[in-house]
């Protein structure tokens, strides 16, 4: 697709040469800029450009392609800056985002949007200058004292920030002052554009050479500073450092001129000595992750069964690209990824390594980080954008051959992947929502290493169906493992019938008998408890006793739910909050109740419950810092927490030695949901949470909390029967037309009028029924939640033959058609979301 030649002369023209330019902006191909000749000589594919795009916005762009063919519906721009003297993205992550663009039915630009990370991507700052026509002495209008203060400063610097004449002035905003200006006459706005991404640097201190190269002269240094006491203790200090006498060649680094003030030096002493030439003072640039070095890596060995599953794996990578492992929680999966990245590093290829919530990355890292060190870098959501920025080059450089990350981590510029690994391949979390691309990181990262010619490794203990289906349709290489690692076994399990409890009144705060029982025999050996329940906040929602009154959101068709460690109702959706409500708003009534339990709720009956326990809770809302998971593990880990109570974070991956409680307060919320692949969902998540109990010597205990103790779907995850399970459900997915068989797109059309969301859906299904295929078209129906964010949703599902060059076919048409209608002005402020195999 990308040629290894810098130009296209395929179609040669007059008028110079021009590039395509990849704009982060939904338009549905590259845009082309006109090249300088004094640029000519510098520009290479995926290099970063400054563009003018539109009238006034200036936008970061990556040049797809060189060539000499001026474009016919326009006249080229010329290309405004080049940002990178090396190219900043790689022809096949070109490729990769084409072909992602292509398959999940969006644009290339929306691709490098999510792509790039923010910190390479240009801001721009609005600033003001003085009006060169602006004379004071002869304006007919009044300055007010504030306005002169900002003219007055003007006359001494050049411009000014909007911050800047905030602080000048001593307010919050100064937006009405300068727009008072404008109109005036007497100031110009201006966009000044930057790079968002700035290098950390530290002020460092050294000896001055002089004194390295004689050792008379560092003699002579202490006797002149013999009567200045300050400045002799502060040469003292730094020779304590930096042992020059033994290691000369370390001053050349010096010391952080920070960690030599905080011996209890003062920054005028340190002055004086760099006045005086005893030091030097220098700038450098350093790493945000020099903390991430280890002196001495940390040895993995594999048990038999490890190395057996391991030569499995390597003889299915010769005729397969990919390779499911399918290894029960507990049956030490790590240690094969170890192993295998090691030996793909000392072949001189990358890694990488996904995992599907930043929760997990937390433990991983630092198990690998003992054994890669500083060769492994780290890339989550939770990074700061120049962290995010500093990764990037790290891996172009070579710095980071092995990446550990989210789903984003796909998109590094990696150029020798040899190994990619999926951990916890089921996970919803790889799949992205949005914004565009709605892609999927397990199926991209089978595409990226094709790309690359690299072997992909999907591992899970309850793999999805999809990657099941493709294992034993001889698609994939299959290895499973079916016991736990050393000496530890399964843990037991125990159905605790809800009602029956209710009956008997032996329910207490919506915890059963059996579940308080083993929570109090846990906490009397010092062990350790986990409880699940997949919904956060206090309560689901709040009703009146009296009519039945619930609060819903005033943006979106869902009841509020209570938080009360905030007091109030906020809506998971959009983000809209209100205080609880004192009466009824619709009779009136004061008698307010709170109906169902959300983690926050969980956590205040079992303090009440378990008085002498420290509890604690793991949701979206306890862990929204950046180091949130980190802090609440290591607590964990530590044993300083009793009980942790949390949503499906809890269920991910997570290992330690103490826990051998695993309590599902409401199992069958999980299962009772209307999608077809509930049953799969439920599956997954009781056995990856129970897989958290007893991993070592001592069995674990699983309490499931359920209403319908008798339902097929508990005894196959007791029995961990997961081929029996799995051939049912297929079963009836085969029947039913659902994926795997077939190749499903979800087509959602929102807009802020009911009538024209549905005649827009109603448009688009017609114009698809047109398109020749093999097909079946549900819908238009409304979505399960109607309105969110004040736009109303209807739903379209389509189900296409997977055969030949069918869903390519379609999704070509199908975006040719919503181009169609959004081009008729009814339905021009429409929004078509395309969702490609939706989660």
């Amino acid at each position: 697709m990308f040629e290894n030649t810098l130009f296209d002369n395929s179609e040669s023209a007059q008028g110079g040469h021009f590039a395509d330019v990849i704009l982060p902006v939904p338009i549905p191909k590259m845009f082309t800029y006109k090249i300088q000749k004094e640029l000519l000589a510098e520009i290479q594919i995926g290099q970063r450009v400054m563009v003018h795009f539109g009238k006034r916005k200036v936008l970061t762009g990556i040049i797809g392609r060189v060539h000499q063919k001026p474009p016919k519906e326009y006249e080229a721009k010329p290309l405004l800056e080049l940002l990178d003297s090396n190219p900043t993205v790689n022809p096949l992550q070109i490729k990769f985002w084409t072909w992602m663009s292509e398959y999940y039915c969006c644009h290339i630009g929306e691709v490098m949007n999510a792509a790039l990370p923010s910190g390479l991507k240009l801001s721009s700052e609005s600033k003001i200058q003085l009006n060169p026509n602006f004379d004071p002495y002869e304006t007919k209008y009044p300055m007010d004292p504030r306005e002169q203060v900002i003219l007055d400063q003007l006359e001494t610097k050049d411009e000014l920030s909007y911050e800047e004449c905030g602080k000048l002035l001593q307010l919050k905003s100064a937006h009405h002052i300068i727009k008072s200006l404008v109109a005036k006459e007497a100031v110009l706005i201006f966009d000044q554009v930057k790079e968002k991404f700035s290098p950390k640097i530290e002020n460092r201190i050294r000896l001055h050479g002089k004194f390295i190269e004689e050792k008379a002269a560092l003699e002579g240094l202490f006797e002149l500073l013999s009567k200045k006491a300050k400045q002799e203790e502060l040469l003292l200090r730094y020779l304590q450092m930096v042992p020059i006498y033994q290691k000369p060649e370390l001053n050349e680094a010096g010391v952080d001129k920070k960690l030599l003030l905080e011996t209890g030096s003062s920054p005028s002493t340190v002055k004086t000595m760099v006045k005086n030439g005893v030091f030097e003072e220098f700038k450098k640039v350093i790493s945000r992750f020099d903390g991430l070095q280890v002196d001495e890596p940390k040895l993995v060995e594999l048990s038999d069964a490890q190395d057996q599953s391991m030569q499995a794996i390597k003889a299915h990578f010769e005729e397969k690209q990919t390779v499911l492992l399918h290894g029960i929680t507990g049956s030490g999966k790590t240690e094969i990824y170890i192993k295998l990245i090691e030996e793909v590093l000392d072949s001189g290829s990358q890694v990488l390594f996904l995992l599907p919530e930043i929760a997990l990355t937390t433990q991983i890292v630092n198990r690998l980080q003992k054994v890669f060190g500083s060769k492994m870098g780290v890339f989550h959501s939770k990074y700061s954008d120049n962290e995010r920025v500093e990764v990037w080059q790290g891996v172009l450089s070579g710095r980071f051959p092995l990446v550990v990350g989210v789903r984003s981590s796909i998109f590094l510029p990696f150029d020798s992947l040899g190994l990619i690994i999926v951990d916890e391949e089921h996970e919803t979390s790889y799949k992205q929502f949005d914004p565009a691309p709605r892609f999927h990181a397990r199926d991209a990262a089978i595409m990226l290493g094709y790309l690359h010619q690299a072997k992909v490794l999907l591992g899970s203990a309850t793999p999805s169906f999809e990657s099941y289906y493709n294992a034993r349709q001889q698609k994939y290489g299959l290895v499973e493992m079916a016991h736990r690692y050393g000496n530890a076994q399964l843990p037991d399990f125990v159905l605790s019938d809800i009602l029956s409890d209710k009956k008997k009144n032996l329910l207490k705060l919506d915890t059963t008998r059996q579940l308080r029982e083993k929570i109090q025999a846990a906490l009397n050996n010092q062990e350790q408890v986990i409880i699940f329940q997949n919904r956060r906040g206090y309560a689901p929602f709040v009703n009146c006793e009296e009519c039945g009154w619930i609060p819903e959101c005033e943006h979106c068709d869902v009841s509020l739910t209570y938080h009360q460690f905030g007091e109030e109702m906020r809506c998971h959706y959009c983000g809209f909050k209100e205080k609880l409500p004192k009466k009824c708003e619709a009779c009136g009534s004061v008698s307010i109740t709170t109906v169902g339990q959300g983690t926050e709720r969980i956590e205040e009956n079992l303090s009440m419950l378990f008085p002498e326990a420290r509890i604690a809770r793991m949701d979206m809302d306890t862990t929204r810092s950046k180091y949130g998971f980190q802090k609440l593990l290591e607590n964990f880990g530590q044993g300083n927490i009793d009980i942790l109570v949390g949503t499906q974070m809890v269920t991910k991956g997570l290992d330690f030695d103490k826990v051998t409680v695993v309590g599902i307060v409401d199992a069958d919320r999980i299962l009772y949901f209307p999608d077809y692949r509930a049953g799969e969902r439920a599956f997954q998540q009781i056995t990856q949470v129970a897989g958290r109990a007893g991993r070592r010597e001592k069995t674990g205990s699983v309490i499931i909390q359920t209403r319908q103790p008798d339902n097929p779907i508990y005894q196959s995850i007791i029995k961990g029967d997961y081929r029996n399970f799995y051939l049912q459900e297929m079963g009836e997915r085969k029947n039913f037309f659902y994926p795997p068989f077939i190749k499903a797109i979800k087509i959602s059309v929102k807009h802020k009028d009911h009538n024209i969301a549905e005649r827009g859906a109603k448009h688009l299904v017609n114009l698809l029924n047109s398109i020749e295929v093999k097909k079946i078209i549900l819908g238009p129906e409304k979505a399960l939640i109607g309105k969110i964010k004040n736009l109303y949703i209807f739903e379209i599902l389509v189900k296409l033959d997977k055969s030949h060059q069918v869903p390519a076919y379609f999704k070509q048409e199908l975006m040719r058609q919503i181009e169609e209608l959004q081009g008729d002005k009814t339905f021009r402020s429409t929004r078509f979301v395309v969702d490609v195999d939706p989660g």
